[in-house]
């Protein structure tokens, strides 16, 4: 009997008398796991193999969860901190407990810390349970134990899975075993044809092509799953808001993304001693103030200070609070793209603009926030801003009505707000299509004349930030943001996810 190669060889590799796995035929017959399953499928049509499938499930450590493998659950290193700093006799802030215990997400360890009854948190003072025993702790057991390969509380491994410290994968394991034609054959000889899988042009002219043998196909067969390359969700919404906004007939700004405070906070109306603007906020540069030198309009950083110390107009009122030029000159990684929208209705960017005029960008922006399920260090925000005469919130609230319905989003809720620099001001929300839950999506306003009058705008100017990544969980379903990019972005949501056109 003939039969192609690879066949011959997984004939002979397989076994009579027991099932064998389809990784070590692969390896006896020297070929690839996925050759071997091929050549083994046909043979089991042949009828000279049996295939039997089962499937396992395993678990293993995500990389969070080898990283509290290492360095200790939350929970239980806030706990060893507080008992260290006397919390089992008298409640501690938790600002002392923080950097003892090492946290990057403090919301998480409280949580688990008074869920598993280790103590209680009251107005930011932790108290510790003495009787408490973190080394009989069942979740780092079973961290402990899923990271040696060795059995675990199915208990504990659940509540690990909710957490995301570890994952379970499921996998087809495929075993093969010699049929009794099978045996018949290897007894009366099985040699190996010569076989292609391609009709090339060397065996046309050659005339080869007639004394070779072709492999058959096996359109059924599993055939190895291959990850094409596409363009990420992030970008597809980002491609789509700019395509719905040009539309709309806006430009797109652009502009530094470390830049002088002047730009970032006090064109806008903000006081230099708003808590907005410390180093729990924005990511203060280490770079020296002359990095900003010369680049301020001197005539526009003066009537800035006059907005902030006196107010504009006969009944302004400024803020009675000290406005330093070296403050404006310091530089930071802008927290949002209004700072754009500064250099633009200045005229520093382009030039003087005469009404009516509509610009937005879709620029990174970076902000001092603690990671959850819809925060992130280092964001995308939908800046926009319309200038215009005679312009109102009904404006205002019917472009976010026509920029939404472009994704599909109908459902958009608005909020009354205050912001230093518009009034009035509220923020959006939009309802998600999983949870049904109302998340905050945007804030937007008019900007107040205290913002325009030393930019020189005279007419009314409507503005808005929106979260690019908010807008991309509305319209794919995503239920973390941290799904979408960054070390936990979920690749086979990424794959599939399709955004709405």
């Amino acid at each position: 009997m003939q039969l192609p190669e690879t066949q011959v060889a997984v004939l002979q590799a397989a076994s009579a008398t027991e099932h064998r796995e389809m990784d070590e035929v692969a390896g006896d017959a020297s070929t690839d796991p996925t050759a071997a399953l091929q050549a083994a499928m046909a043979l089991a049509e042949a009828g000279l193999v049996n295939i039997e499938e089962r499937t396992e499930e395993s678990v293993r450590l995500t990389e969070e969860g080898k990283r509290y493998r290492k360095e200790g659950l939350p929970e239980l290193r806030l706990y060893r901190a507080a008992l260290e700093a006397g919390a089992d006799s008298e409640p501690v802030e938790l600002g002392r407990l923080i950097g003892a215990a090492g946290l990057d997400g403090p919301e998480i360890a409280l949580a688990n810390f008074a869920r598993k009854g280790y103590g209680s948190v009251d107005a930011g003072a932790v108290t510790a349970d003495p009787a408490a025993d973190p080394d009989a702790d069942a979740e780092a057991a079973a961290l402990a134990a899923v990271s040696e390969d060795q059995p675990a509380d199915d208990d504990a491994v659940e509540r690990l899975e909710q957490r995301g410290l570890l994952e379970r994968e499921t996998t087809t394991v495929r075993s093969v075993q010699v049929t009794d034609d099978g045996v018949t054959a290897l007894m009366e000889g099985v040699e190996a044809a010569e076989t292609v899988d391609r009709l090339t042009p060397e065996m046309l002219t050659s005339g080869r092509w007639a004394d070779v043998e072709f492999a058959e196909y096996n359109v059924e067969a599993d055939a190895a799953e291959s990850g094409g390359g596409r363009r990420h969700v992030l970008r597809q919404t980002a491609d789509r808001v700019k395509d719905v906004l040009v539309g709309m007939g806006f430009q797109e700004m652009e502009g530094p993304h470390a830049d002088a405070e002047f730009w970032i906070n006090d064109c806008l109306f903000m006081p230099q001693d708003h808590p907005a603007r410390t180093h729990w906020d924005q990511f203060v540069l280490s770079e020296p103030d002359e990095m900003a030198e010369g680049t301020l309009p001197e005539d526009l950083v003066e009537r800035v200070r006059e907005a902030h110390l006196e107010g504009v107009g006969p009944d302004g009122e400024g803020y009675h609070s000290p406005w330093t030029e070296e403050v404006a000159r310091g530089i930071d990684l802008r927290g949002h793209t209004t700072s754009l929208s500064m250099r633009y209705l200045s005229g520093h960017a382009v030039g003087d603009l005469d009404p009516p005029e509509r610009y937005f960008s879709v620029e990174k922006v970076y902000r001092n926030d603690t990671l959850d399920a819809t925060h992130l260090l280092e964001f995308f925000q939908i800046e926009g801003w319309v200038m215009a005469e005679d312009l109102s919130v009904r404006d205002l609230m019917g472009t976010f009505t026509e920029f939404y319905e472009a994704f599909g989003i109908t459902d958009i809720r608005f909020k009354p707000h205050y912001n230093p620099y518009t009034e009035p001001s509220f923020e959006l929300f939009g309802r998600h299509p999983t949870t049904g839950e109302l998340i905050e999506i945007g804030n937007s306003g008019m900007f107040r004349r205290e913002v325009l009058e030393p930019l020189g705008v005279e007419c009314d100017v409507m503005a808005w930030g929106l979260a690019l990544e908010r807008l991309a969980m509305l319209s794919t379903g995503a239920e973390d943001i941290r799904d979408l990019h960054g070390t936990l972005a979920d690749l086979e949501f990424l794959r599939n996810a399709e955004v709405s056109y």
